[in-house]
């Protein structure tokens, strides 16, 4: 083209375009579906090149049934807000459905009030076993308080757990370790924010009700039959 064809070309364009402005919304729309198809596709290879780690760690908690069909994890914060208005949306959805699997990742991205939170729960968990860990994980999701050594202290005997040896394991270095390969994990997954789930092979980012997990777990299974 010469430089008056291209001349004309260009204010054909903007003529057409200012005269049908709404070519360049749908023009976003399309480039915005094809962006998440694109996220949602990389989310899919990353789910599945980190399966095992993800779902079977062999530290992080497992609750549900451990036996089910079905697994679904959750990245959480216990200083998040989010991460506690999930929490009546996952047991509504365990309750009604008794063969998920469901897994708990300590991801404390907050501040230090998240690692100590998180360095608590999992002591508990290595010092006095899986019970006692969700007891003290149903505790800090909710407190509203800082989680100080006081603080801490009260909380484990309030609940008849040994929290000298809580206390004590909190700065283990196998705690340190199991932060730190969550962490990793989740930077390998792209994820930075709180909750994020994982149901079987596909990434959820952000709080969703049990209406919709149970949506998706129906599909799961659908599909395999």
């Amino acid at each position: 083209m010469s430089d008056s064809e291209k001349a004309a070309f260009g204010d054909a364009v903007r003529s057409y375009l200012l005269e049908n402005p709404q070519v360049i919304l749908e023009a976003v729309d399309v480039l915005e579906q094809q962006q998440q198809q694109a996220e949602a596709a990389r989310d899919d290879a990353l789910v599945g090149a980190n399966l095992q780690e993800i779902q079977n760690d062999g530290y992080s908690w497992v609750g549900g049934n451990p036996e089910g069909d079905v697994t679904l994890v959750e990245f959480m914060d216990y200083r998040c807000g989010y991460c506690r208005k999930a929490v009546p949306e996952i047991e509504a959805l365990l309750a009604a459905d008794k063969n998920i699997r469901f897994v708990i990742k300590e991801f404390p991205i907050l501040g230090e009030a998240s690692v100590l939170s998180s360095r608590f729960a999992i002591a508990t968990k290595l010092v006095a076993g899986d019970d006692a860990y969700k007891s003290v994980h149903d505790t800090l999701i909710a407190f509203q308080g800082e989680p100080n050594e006081v603080a801490l202290r009260r909380m484990a005997e309030g609940l008849s757990l040994d929290a000298d040896a809580i206390l004590a394991k909190m700065n283990d270095a196998e705690v340190t370790e199991q932060i730190q390969r969550t962490r990793s994990l989740a930077q390998t997954l792209s994820i930075s924010g709180t909750p994020t789930f994982v149901l079987e092979d596909e990434m959820l980012r952000g709080y969703l009700p049990a209406e919709q997990l149970q949506i998706m777990v129906d599909d799961i299974r659908a599909g395999r039959s």
